[in-house]
């Protein structure tokens, strides 16, 4: 696989948080057979399954709590903080890999 290639297939694999969360880093995964491409689609698979995990768990929290207004407003920052973290972390990640 040429340079060009590997470099664009590992940004899209962070950049699919946007389209096609932890599904596209699953196919490269799969798919590709370089070892440098396969760690970008892992590291980015993983990120992408926080925010799939941190909504519902959210969500839990305040059906728990019978809509306890505390229990909605720190969800909301914990899990909200949690999921920008995690979209900023890819589109940095995502970046990098292209200018490296």
């Amino acid at each position: 696989m040429k340079e060009g290639t590997k470099k664009a297939v590992s940004a899209i694999c962070y950049f699919s948080l946007f389209f096609a969360p932890f599904l596209f880093p699953i196919v490269v995964y799969l798919i590709v057979d370089d070892s440098e491409v396969m760690e970008h689609a892992k590291k980015s698979f993983l990120s992408h399954l926080l925010p799939i995990v941190a909504v519902p768990l959210g969500i839990i929290i305040v059906f728990e709590t019978q809509y306890h207004l505390a229990a909605i407003i720190i969800s909301a920052l914990i899990f909200g903080t949690l999921t920008l973290i995690v979209t900023i972390w890819n589109i940095v990640k995502g970046i990098k890999v292209i200018l490296s």
